[in-house]
């Protein structure tokens, strides 16, 4: 990647962070969980188990569950299987309910880019069973993952990199499933447990959000390679250095106090 296009991505992907907090009262933070993409026929939507959906500036979190409405609905668990599509459809109007009423909004999610996973895949799942979703302005939508790879470099953090996040910046990872274990979780009928992870996620991508925010995300990321190693690139990775502002401050400081004793020097030593 030219050089010049990495550092004006990463400036970029720091502007829109800060866009993002700066308008905490119009941010949510979303994540859902599925069955396994590998378990479905091939062409079909993943089921949607449930989803939640994080006030950024309340904490405060919306969620939507298959489970929680055989509650209300008084179908017991072993019996959700055999309602699933139901189940499914009502929870997916409830969703598309609230995402009507927030459209304004801005929309932070991890990989949530296309059919198999994202926006467009919980779309489709509710056509599928002869729902009508809203649609959320692709400008709306905000992608950490990506974000996080614009600001520290593809390298910056190993495989997962949500769960390296994790461990690395010593975040909880209380009732958090990899994709592994979601999968069996599917398979098991754990949906409650599908449900505590999905939770758990967003609230694992509220703490990431506050961590870039403030420039204490612990990465693997050398200093140099967001930037690069060109002369521009060393310059930038050195600006966007806190010791950065203090030699401007000292040099300032020493100019300031040099540059008039020279002039008297000079003003003195004219002759007559």
């Amino acid at each position: 990647m030219n050089l010049n296009h990495r550092i004006k991505k990463r400036k970029k992907a720091l502007e829109s962070i800060n866009e993002l907090v700066n308008n905490a009262s119009h941010l949510v933070l979303i994540h859902y969980s599925c069955e396994s993409f590998y378990n479905v026929e091939s062409g079909y939507t993943p089921r949607v188990t449930s989803i939640a959906v994080r006030y950024y500036n309340t904490a405060q979190t919306k969620s939507f569950s298959i489970h929680k409405l055989a509650e209300i609905k008084k179908i017991p668990f072993e019996d959700i299987e055999q309602n699933y599509d139901d189940l499914e459809k009502e929870m997916l109007k409830e969703f598309f309910q609230f995402v009507k009423k927030h459209k304004s909004y801005n929309w932070l999610h991890w990989n949530m880019r296309d059919l198999n996973f994202g926006f467009e895949a919980l779309e489709n799942r509710f056509r599928v069973l002869g729902g009508r979703p809203e649609t959320i302005d692709d400008e709306k939508k905000y992608d950490l993952a990506r974000l996080l790879i614009d600001i520290y470099g593809v390298g910056y953090i190993g495989h997962p990199r949500l769960e390296k996040l994790i461990e690395k910046n010593k975040i909880s990872n209380r009732d958090f499933l990899d994709g592994q274990s979601e999968a069996v979780a599917f398979a098991n009928k754990e949906y409650v447990k599908l449900h505590m992870s999905t939770l758990k996620k967003v609230d694992v991508f509220h703490s990431i959000l506050d961590k870039v925010a403030s420039g204490n995300l612990k990465t693997n990321a050398k200093w140099y390679e967001p930037y690069g190693l060109s002369p521009q690139a060393v310059y930038e990775a050195i600006k966007d250095h806190w010791i950065y502002a203090v030699v401007i401050l000292l040099l300032g400081a020493v100019l300031g106090a040099v540059i008039p004793f020279i002039f008297d020097l000079l003003t003195n030593n004219k002759p007559n």
